[in-house]
This record gives C-alpha cells, sequence and structure tokens, in this order.
C-alpha cells in the first residue's frame, strides 16, 4: 500500500523533475530519502523525567518510537554528565516518512503561528533541508491538555539530490511552502 505522496512523486514529481533536469534514467531522478526529526531536552539535565516525556510526545508525532539521546561527554558549565538523557529523535523513511512529510505540509504548517513560508536558504549545499518548530503543539496528535512544557524540534530531510536547486524542485513538488522574495 503506498501513501498519497508516494504516488504523487511517481506520477507527477518524478516526471517533471525529469523534464526539467534532463534526466534519462528514473533512478537520476532525486529522491527524499529519510527524515531525522530531533528534539533537544535542556531540562534533562535537572529532571529525568523530562527527556521521556519528549521521546513519547515524539513517539505520537511520528508514529515512530523515538529514541532517548544521551550526552557524549561532560560540560561542567552546563552541570551536564556523560551518558546523561539529554534529547530524543528518530528516524522516519519509506511510508511513514511520506505520511509525515503529508501531515507536516498540509496540518501542521498552516497552523503555525505567524506562517508566511519557509526559508529557502536552510538547504545545506548537498540537497538536504533543515527547519525547525518552536512548539510540538502544531501537530494534531497531541493533546494540549497532557503537555507538561512546550518543546522546539529540528526537522531534517535527507534527498539524494547532488545540489540545492534540485533538492528545492523536488520539495516544491510536494508543495512544501517556500518564500517566493
Amino acid at each position: 500500500m503506498a501513501t498519497r505522496l508516494k504516488e504523487h512523486y511517481d506520477a507527477v514529481v518524478q516526471p517533471n523533475l525529469m523534464k526539467e533536469f534532463g534526466y534519462t534514467n528514473k533512478l537520476q531522478v532525486p529522491r527524499i530519502d529519510k527524515i531525522v526529526i530531533n528534539m533537544g531536552v535542556g531540562e534533562g539535565v535537572a529532571d529525568a523525567k523530562k527527556p521521556e516525556a519528549a521521546a513519547k510526545e515524539l513517539t505520537a508525532i511520528a508514529g515512530q518510537k523515538a529514541v532517548i539521546t544521551r550526552s557524549r561527554k561532560a560540560i561542567a558549565t552546563y552541570k551536564l554528565r556523560e551518558n546523561m538523557p539529554i534529547g530524543c529523535k528518530v528516524t522516519l523513511r519509506r511510508d511513514r516518512m511520506y505520511e509525515f512529510l503529508d501531515r507536516l505540509v498540509n496540518i501542521a504548517l498552516p497552523r503555525v503561528r505567524d506562517f508566511r513560508g519557509l526559508s529557502p536558504k536552510s538547504f545545506d549545499g548537498r540537497g538536504n533541508y533543515a527547519l525547525g518548530l518552536k512548539e510540538q503543539l502544531v501537530f494534531p496528535e497531541i493533546n494540549y491538555d497532557q503537555v507538561d512544557a512546550t518543546r522546539g524540534m529540528d526537522i531534517i530531510i535527507c534527498t539524494t539530490a547532488r545540489t540545492d536547486a534540485e533538492a528545492k524542485a523536488l520539495l516544491t513538488g510536494f508543495s512544501v511552502p517556500f518564500i517566493t522574495s
């Protein structure tokens, strides 16, 4: 069972990119490889339950179990010891990745306050795109009454594109709202 966005990619986005960039083979066409969602929980230093709560929320958002990330080294200034839980992350691939992107573009981003579009400058030069959200409440899976604190998250969309122009054309094909200036 393919998702709606995967079918859209096969039927519309892939042929358009082949025409636009002059690819001769379908395998040359860039595609989304994975989406990594990361949530840093700095309060995890004081309270060990905070990263667990964040991981539970991230699991609800992504539809896949989140992994708690731990500190690699001790930093005395932040009262951080080695191997302390300080965040959580989840890596989405295949159908779950397309479902998440669909929910992000059509449900979550329009719910962001004062949203005018995503910055086209957040590409890394190798075809990957990163964006940050200030609060997890824009996702409908999160119940406002059960949230202990608002936490931001980083969403990185990794593509097989070689250049930023190819990656931007790919994400525009999925109707990701970039600011046009």
